[in-house]
C-alpha cells in the first residue's frame, strides 16, 4: 500500500476534510491480520481512533460494544462466500453506518475479484489516496450526520421493527412465554407458519437474555447446501479441504456468549443432526479438518414450519435431538387467525417503510375489512409485500376495497355482524393511525361554510352506540365491552344522548 508516502499531507488536511468524523470510532476488517496491522498502524498514526479485528466473530462483538462507531473498513480482496458474511453480520448489528471498502485493482493478467457488496457501501480503489481516503470519510461522516438528525425528529430506530405488533391474546401469551423463558438458557424451539416471524420472536428471546449484549447470529439450515453447512455451523481449519486457504470461524463460534437462531431446523439433513445433538449434549465442538475441542457458551433457539413429531415418527428427524430443541416449544398464530391485529400491523409497517423509502400508503375502513377476510398463506411477510406494493402504486394516499388487488377483494357487505365488525376494525385502525403521526387517516372533507365538529362527533357516537345496544340485544355490559368502554362510562352517554335499551334486556342485565 502506497499510503505511507502520502501521510504528510493527508496529516495535515485531515480536520478540514472530516471535520467531528474523527471522534467517533473505527474498525479496521482485514483476515489477513500482517496486512490489517499495517493499515491500522498508518490509520493510526494519522490519528484516528481505530480498531483492527482479524474475524467475523470479533467484528461482530466489537460493534456490539461500540455503538458510536462511524464506519467500518474492509478489504475488499475476499471471495464471495465471505463478502456475503460481512454483508450479514454488519447489516445485522449495524444497519446505520456506511462501510468503507479498500479495492486493490488487479495487476496485468490477474483474474478481478467481483464485489458483491452492497452499490450504496463506499468503495475506495488502492493504492489509496490522501485524496480518495478523505472523500470517503466525508461521505460517512454525511451519512452518520444525517442520521444523527433523523434521530432527533420522527425516525425510529431499527429495533422497533423487530417488536411484536398485536394486542390479540394469542400475541400477549407469547409475549409472555418470552418473558417467562428469555432470562434462561433454555433451548426453545418456534414452531409456526413461513412468513409468521419466527425471527422476530428469536431476536425478542435474544433481547430478553442475559446474553443481550452479546452477539444474535441466524443460520438458515435450508439455504446451505449440505456439504458446506458443517463448515458453517463449525468453521474449518486451513487446508481442510481445497479451497480453505484460511483458518474460519463457525457461527457458533461467532454466537460464543450470545443465541445461534436455527432456522428451518426441519430440513438439516440427518448426518449433521447426529452432529448438532452432540454439541448440545457435550458442548464442544471441533472445526472441519481439526482436533481442537472448542467449548460451544451458546444459547440455541431453533425455528421450523414443519411437523417436527411427523418427522420423528416417519424417521426424517432424530427423535433425541428433537427432545433437546423443545425444551420450551412456543406456537405462533397465523395471520388469519389473529384478524383483529391488521390494523396495528398495517401502522407499523408503515412506519417501516417512512423509515427507510420515505413514502407510506393508507387504508380505509372497507378496504381493512376486506383484507381481515383474506386467509393470508404467507402471513405477515404476506401482509409486508402486499402493504410496499400499494405504496408504489398509491404513494401517501388512501387505499379503497375496489383498490385493492383481486384476491384480497372479498364480498364483505351485508350482515350486520359485518357491519359491526367494521366499526370495530375502523375503531383499532384510527387508534394506530393516531399513534403513527406519519400514517395517513380518512377524515371528512370540510366545507367553505364550516363544519360543527362537536355534533359530527357526536353523530358518530351515537350511531356506534346504537349498533353495539342493537347487536348485544341491548345488554349494557355486552355492549360497553364491545365498544372497549367501562359499563358506567357507557351509561352516563346514553343518558347524554337519551338512549333507551330494550326492556327485555334489563333482566339479563
Amino acid at each position: 500500500m502506497d499510503v505511507m508516502r502520502e501521510q504528510n499531507s493527508f496529516s495535515k488536511a485531515r480536520e478540514a476534510d472530516v471535520g467531528e468524523a474523527s471522534q467517533d470510532c473505527i474498525i479496521v476488517y482485514d483476515p489477513d491480520r500482517e496486512h490489517g496491522d499495517s493499515l491500522e498502524a498508518v490509520l493510526r498514526f494519522l490519528g484516528y481512533n481505530l480498531l483492527a479485528v482479524f474475524s467475523l466473530e470479533q467484528l461482530a462483538k466489537q460493534l456490539v460494544q461500540n455503538p458510536g462507531l462511524l464506519t467500518v473498513i474492509i478489504t475488499g480482496d475476499q471471495p464471495e462466500v465471505e463478502q456475503q458474511r460481512v454483508i450479514q453480520v454488519l447489516s445485522s448489528e449495524a444497519p446505520d453506518i456506511l462501510p468503507v471498502v479498500l479495492y486493490a485493482l488487479p495487476s496485468e493478467g490477474d483474474q478481478p475479484l467481483l464485489l458483491k457488496y452492497p452499490p450504496n457501501w463506499v468503495v475506495v480503489k488502492l493504492p489509496l489516496t490522501h485524496a480518495a481516503f478523505s472523500t470517503a470519510l466525508q461521505r460517512v461522516a454525511a451519512h452518520s450526520q444525517q442520521n444523527k438528525q433523523q434521530d432527533k425528529g420522527q425516525r425510529r430506530p431499527t429495533h422497533l421493527f423487530r417488536s411484536l405488533i398485536g394486542r390479540s391474546p394469542a400475541i400477549q401469551r407469547i409475549r409472555h412465554e418470552i418473558e417467562q423463558v428469555g432470562p434462561t438458557d433454555a433451548n426453545v424451539l418456534i414452531l409456526g407458519e413461513s412468513g409468521t416471524g419466527k425471527e422476530v420472536v428469536a431476536r425478542n428471546l435474544h433481547y430478553h437474555s442475559k446474553r443481550h449484549n452479546k452477539a444474535f447470529v441466524p443460520i438458515n439450515c435450508g439455504a446451505i447446501p449440505r456439504d458446506l453447512l458443517e463448515s458453517e455451523l463449525f468453521g474449518h481449519e486451513k487446508g481442510a479441504f481445497t479451497g480453505a486457504l484460511t483458518v474460519r470461524e463457525g457461527r457458533f463460534s461467532m454466537a460464543a456468549g450470545g443465541t445461534l437462531f436455527l432456522d428451518e431446523i426441519g430440513e438439516m439433513p440427518m448426518d449433521m443432526q447426529v452432529k448438532l445433538l452432540r454439541v448440545l449434549e457435550e458442548r464442544v465442538f471441533e472445526r472441519v479438518g481439526g482436533n481442537k475441542r472448542i467449548k460451544a457458551d451458546v444459547r440455541i433457539v431453533a425455528a421450523t414450519n414443519c411437523d417436527l413429531e411427523q418427522m420423528v415418527t416417519e424417521g426424517s428427524f432424530r427423535e433425541d435431538l428433537f427432545y433437546r430443541l423443545e425444551v420450551f416449544p412456543i406456537s405462533l398464530p397465523s395471520l388469519r387467525d389473529r384478524a383483529e391485529d391488521l390494523p396495528l400491523l398495517i401502522s407499523q409497517l408503515n412506519e417501516r417503510l417512512e423509515y427507510e423509502k420515505q413514502c407510506s400508503v393508507g387504508f380505509s375502513p372497507n378496504a381493512i375489512l376486506a383484507l381481515s377476510h383474506y386467509h393470508w398463506p404467507g402471513n405477515v411477510r404476506e401482509l409486508a409485500n402486499l402493504i410496499e406494493r400499494l405504496a408504489i402504486q398509491y404513494p401517501n394516499g388512501l387505499v379503497q376495497a375496489q383498490d385493492l388487488p383481486g384476491k384480497y377483494r372479498p364480498n364483505v357487505a351485508g350482515s350486520a355482524k359485518d357491519d359491526l365488525q367494521l366499526e370495530f376494525f375502523t375503531e383499532q385502525n384510527n387508534q394506530a393511525q393516531t399513534a403513527a403521526s406519519n400514517s395517513s387517516i380518512q377524515m371528512p372533507r370540510i366545507s367553505p361554510d364550516g363544519l360543527d365538529m362537536k355534533s359530527y362527533v357526536s353523530e358518530i357516537e351515537m350511531n356506534l352506540i346504537s349498533q353495539a345496544l342493537e347487536e348485544t340485544g341491548g345488554v349494557v355490559a355486552h355492549a360497553a365491552k364491545l365498544l372497549g368502554l367501562r359499563r358506567t362510562t357507557l351509561t352516563e352517554k346514553m343518558r347524554k344522548y337519551g338512549l333507551q335499551r330494550p326492556q327485555s334486556a334489563a333482566v339479563q342485565d
